[in-house]
């Protein structure tokens, strides 16, 4: 009687255990996902027609150098889609055979460009 209790018992077990396996595999549709990539400009250039003059500089406060080598680029506004932004001053390594550029408008055709700063 004993055996017969224990095989009753591997069989449930077996069952219970088997069960889920007689369920299958649930697969849930997972939501689109969409990437949307947006290009710069070519070479920093923004078109614009007669944006104005930008704001009065903001005052920058000119930390201890990183390194003697470096270089102090104060601060600017540069023109962007969303109108004058300012770009606070930060020290940089010069960039061998290379010059910074302020930003500045460029006569193009009819109209104007804005050039953004940077090395060049």
């Amino acid at each position: 009687m004993e055996i017969m209790k224990k095989l009753l018992l591997i069989k449930t077990l077996l069952v219970a255990a088997g069960l889920p396996l007689l369920a299958g595999c649930i697969v849930e549709r997972q939501p689109r996902r969409v990437v949307v990539v947006q290009q710069p400009p070519p070479s920093g250039e923004v078109i614009v027609e007669n944006p104005g003059a930008p704001p009065p500089p903001l005052a920058d406060v000119q930390p201890p150098a990183p390194d003697p080598t470096f270089v102090w680029i104060g601060g600017y506004y540069d023109y962007g889609p969303r109108g004058w932004v300012w770009i606070g001053g930060h020290w940089d390594r010069p960039h061998p055979g290379a010059r910074w550029m302020a930003g500045h408008w460029e006569r193009r055709g009819r109209g104007s460009v804005w050039i953004g700063a940077g090395w060049r």
